[in-house]
Order: structure tokens, then C-alpha cells, then sequence
């Protein structure tokens, strides 16, 4: 809660803020702000609640909770499609939106490089299609209900969009198994990231209008940048979020080298992030989007929030951290410029 945490459904059920009516939290001076109510609406003065979901700690400690829930859904479907580019990934989502309302669960983006690190670096991974493709989604609907014919809207709304060419190749998971299989190929990226070696990351977002053109962008920096590495693209594209990475190239792949050599070389690779990383968030902002989309501030990206926030917005920052916290003891030197 602390971090206003995201993850793959975010489309459907929206991030820990979106799912929080009560909190609970210990303050700095040891007093209890005592919010455990259960209430969808409460206009009685400030949302204090809304202060410390995503403040990462630097305003309090919270210690209970009282979140929203809803039914667990009885139908699913799952489904992998190849697409053309990023433009068909937006207009896709939104022929599925028109189709199945706030059934679409989750609708995750990765490009090609990324089906090919989990590939090589994931036992039992394997691509879903005879032929390689630039660009994928992972998709699924459910519903809180069976028996609803969500297949059957599935398969309508895929053979629509491949005669509109926003779909090249489609399989849509027949068990359980399947699409486990299906989604092991989106949520194993990190890990095979992590094992190809170094790595250079970025949390970004934008309006989901803009997704394409990020991708464009992005990619023609990155390209000019670091020719000869590996761009490892993918994300939450329903609500914008896009984890653009890159991994070492080919020219990593060495024979014979010790564990220390690969560990130099990892860290030298994530040492050249300043070549390139500027220039993704600048991207990012320019579009109108965030260079911290879910994963925060901690300290890493204080100078980012430096650059990017206004005046107004940083002295608000300031003003409430010194109020909260005017001894500064509540996860010191984090998020707020200034405040260590």
C-alpha cells in the first residue's frame, strides 16, 4: 500500500489506492490515525488515507487495512495474439473493451525480445507460433458469472480484428494448463532479464493513446544509443504502463567466462543507464506520461522527481513531509528532495 503497488490486472481492478477504503497508520510523533472504516464514500474534510498510499513510508507506518473485494470470477479466457505494431495493440483493446466491457482482466504488452530471452533462458518456455512476430499481447477476460458464452465473444471479437489487420496469429489457451503456459511467457521476463545479465530499467507510463508512438520513440533512441543491445519491451499497455528495458546483445554471449567476469560485465552494462535513461523519461514526460509509473522514488529517482515536478509541487511535498514528520525519522533521505 505504501508503494500504491500495480501488477497485471491493474485494467480490471485498478492499483492499491483504487482498492482501499480504511487505513490504519502510526504516525511519527506515535499517534494512531484510526481510519478503519468500510464507507465508498466519505466527504467528511481530506482523504487523509490518500496521504500515505504510495508515500513509500515517508509520512507513516501503515499497520491495518480495509480493502474492497470483489467476486471471484467463475469463466475465464486466455489468449496470445501476434500483432503488426503497437498502434494494433491499442485499437485491439479497445475492440475488446467494446465487447466485453470491464470483462478485459489484464491485456499485457511484450514485444519479440522478449519472447526470445524467456525462450533461452526459461525451461520449458516455447514460443505459441510456427513463425516469429515483432509484437504480442497476452489477454484475458473473465467473468463473475459461467455460462455467459465468454468464448464464444472471445473468438468473435479476435476474428473481427484479424480481418481489420489488427491481429496476425491468435491461440486462445483450451485448459487451465494452457494458459498458465500463456502467462508464464509475460511474467518470467524479469527473471530471464536478470539471467541474460545486466540490465537497464525503466518504469514508465503514458496516455494508452500514446503507447505507439512512446514505442516509437523510445525504440528510435535506443537504437541510435545502444545499437548492438537488446530492447525489452513490455507492460501493463491497458493503463499505459510500459517497462522499456534492454539487456546486453549478442555480442555478451562469451565462452568461457568466470562468474566474476559476467558480474563485472553486468555491472558495467547497467552502468551505461545514464546514456540512455534521461532520454527515455524525457520521452515519457514529453507525451504527457510519468518516468515513475509504479515502482516509485525511493532514492534513485529523487533527481527525476527533481527535474520533472514543478515548484508548486515539490514545496507542497515539502511542506507535508515537514509537517508529518519535522524530525525526519520516517524512512529518511526517500522520495522528497530535500527532506534529508
Amino acid at each position: 500500500l505504501s508503494t500504491n503497488a500495480g501488477g497485471v490486472q491493474v485494467l480490471r481492478y485498478g492499483n492499491a489506492r483504487d482498492l482501499v477504503l480504511g487505513l490504519e497508520v502510526v504516525l511519527p510523533d506515535g499517534r494512531v490515525l484510526e481510519g478503519l472504516k468500510a464507507l465508498r464514500k466519505d466527504n467528511a474534510g481530506y482523504d487523509l488515507k490518500q496521504l500515505f498510499l504510495g508515500s513509500e513510508g515517508t509520512l507513516g507506518i501503515i499497520t491495518a487495512a480495509v480493502l474492497r473485494l470483489f467476486p471471484r470470477p467463475l469463466e475465464t479466457a486466455t489468449a496470445f495474439c501476434a500483432l503488426p505494431g503497437g498502434e494494433a495493440a491499442t485499437a485491439l483493446l479497445a475492440r475488446l473493451r467494446r465487447a466485453a466491457s470491464d470483462g478485459v482482466t489484464a491485456f499485457e504488452y511484450l514485444n519479440r525480445a522478449c519472447l526470445d530471452l524467456v525462450a533461452e533462458h526459461i525451461e520449458g518456455a516455447r514460443d505459441p507460433f510456427s513463425e516469429a512476430h515483432g509484437h504480442y499481447v497476452l489477454i484475458e477476460l473473465s467473468r463473475a458469472r459461467a455460462g455467459q458464452g465468454l468464448r464464444g465473444l472471445f473468438e468473435t471479437a479476435l476474428a473481427d480484428a484479424m480481418q481489420a489487420g489488427e491481429v496476425l496469429d491468435a491461440v486462445i489457451a483450451e485448459s487451465g494448463r494452457q494458459a498458465d503456459d500463456l502467462w508464464r511467457l509475460r511474467e518470467t521476463i524479469p527473471e530471464a532479464q536478470k539471467r541474460r545479465g545486466g540490465s537497464i530499467k525503466h518504469d514508465v507510463s503514458v496516455p494508452v493513446s500514446k503507447i505507439p508512438e512512446f514505442l516509437d520513440q523510445a525504440s528510435a533512441a535506443t537504437e541510435k544509443t545502444l545499437p548492438d543491445d537488446l530492447i525489452i519491451a513490455f507492460g501493463h499497455i491497458g493503463d499505459g504502463n510500459i517497462h522499456f528495458n534492454m539487456s546486453p546483445g549478442p555480442q555478451a554471449d562469451k565462452a568461457d567466462k568466470t562468474d566474476k567476469a559476467d558480474k563485472d560485465d553486468a555491472g558495467a552494462f547497467a552502468g551505461r543507464a545514464g546514456e540512455i535513461t534521461p532520454r527515455i523519461h524525457d520521452i515519457a514526460m514529453g507525451l504527457g506520461g510519468s518516468f515513475s509509473a509504479e515502482h516509485g522514488i525511493g532514492v534513485l529517482k529523487k533527481p527525476e522527481l527533481e527535474k520533472y515536478k514543478s515548484p508548486v509541487e515539490l514545496d507542497l511535498m515539502r511542506l507535508i513531509k515537514g509537517t508529518l514528520d519535522p524530525k525526519g525519522i520516517m524512512n529518511p533521505g526517500k522520495v522528497v528532495p530535500g527532506s534529508d
